[in-house]
């Protein structure tokens, strides 16, 4: 036995930080994160002698083991951290280069089609068939365009109006279950219509496949929502968790969502915004406009968390539609 309580340690076990040569042997006093490579083990130093091993028997790089752990990854880096046996910078360093080349293999793999609006050319206008909807602002990463016009005055009367009397206290996805339930991070209310229930319903509905090159039937129904004074749904992403138990059942249902247009039916005095934290973007509520944003991974890198933000003043009436990979169901 080696100086690790429950682990053996031979010439075989070798630091990670530094991958040195395999005749090296380790000491307690090294305190470094080791990597067995006779048993695959990669053992975090916790506290005293004590060693934690976890195991990935088909990793041939260390390294690549090490960035591989997604759900594990918090308390992998944590330990390292801890133990002194990286820096900070070496975590930022490894985990860029990581995600820029590949996803984590219980991941899905990106859409091969997506939902996308004509700009090539950076146009200042787009042709959505009834409409010349305007193009504001196009960014790349997120992927994410505000446009103008895509609502008459009348259409955002109407649509409030047709959807005040079935307002209820909103809901979310429950992860766990694929099933809705009331969320304290959303305090609005809402409502759905289904596909094509009205005339008007299925005129904006034409409207968005149009605009964005996506089929009607690849989208939930169109839903509209209330904020009150003091409301607000706080930062979240679109997409199902893909390892939350009642995601299979949801996705079954149509696959994962990949866009989202959110459309603005009203002027908010003050707050309201659609807010992105990790690039600092707010779009601000304005009547009429919409903004489109895509992420073709269920996954942080997409950069598409965002949150409405607590209305100050006045009211806020927004419509959402989100794009499925499939025909949803």
């Amino acid at each position: 036995m080696g100086p690790y309580r429950g682990t053996f340690v031979s010439p075989a076990v070798i630091p990670l930080q530094s991958l040195c040569s395999r005749d090296e042997t380790p000491s307690k006093s090294q305190g470094l994160l080791l990597y067995d490579m006779k048993s695959s083990n990669i053992l975090l130093p916790l506290s005293g002698d004590t060693m934690h091993a976890v195991t990935e028997p088909s990793a041939s790089d260390p390294r690549e083991w090490m960035l591989s752990q997604r759900d594990n990854v918090m308390t992998v880096l944590k330990s390292m951290l801890a133990a002194g046996t990286i820096t900070p910078e070496i975590v930022e360093t490894a985990l860029r280069s990581h995600f820029r080349t590949k996803h984590a293999p219980d991941e899905q793999p990106p859409s091969s089609a997506m939902p996308e609006p004509a700009l090539d050319g950076s146009p200042l206008y787009v042709d959505v068939g009834d409409r010349t909807v305007h193009v504001i602002l196009s960014m790349v990463k997120p992927r994410a365009v505000v446009f103008g016009n895509f609502l008459s005055d009348e259409e955002c009367e109407e649509l409030i109006e047709i959807a005040r009397p079935r307002m209820k206290r909103a809901k979310t996805v429950d992860h766990d279950t694929g099933r809705n339930k009331i969320n304290p991070a959303r305090s609005n209310d809402a409502m759905f219509f289904r596909r094509r229930e009205n005339p008007l319903v299925a005129r904006i509905e034409e409207r968005v496949s149009r605009l964005v090159n996506w089929p009607v039937e690849r989208a939930e129904g169109l839903q509209v929502l209330h904020y009150r004074p003091g409301t607000e749904y706080k930062p979240h992403y679109d997409y199902f968790k893909p390892t939350a138990s009642g995601t299979p059942a949801t996705l079954a249902r149509g696959g994962q969502r990949i866009g989202t247009v959110v459309m603005y039916l009203n002027d908010v005095t003050r707050g309201g915004g659609t807010c992105f934290p990790d690039v600092g973007f707010e779009v601000a509520p304005k009547r009429g406009n919409a903004v489109f944003f895509s992420y073709p991974l269920p996954k942080p890198a997409s950069l598409t968390l965002h949150g409405g933000n607590c209305v100050l003043e006045g009211e806020k009436w927004i419509a959402t539609k989100w794009l499925r990979e499939k025909e949803h169901r």
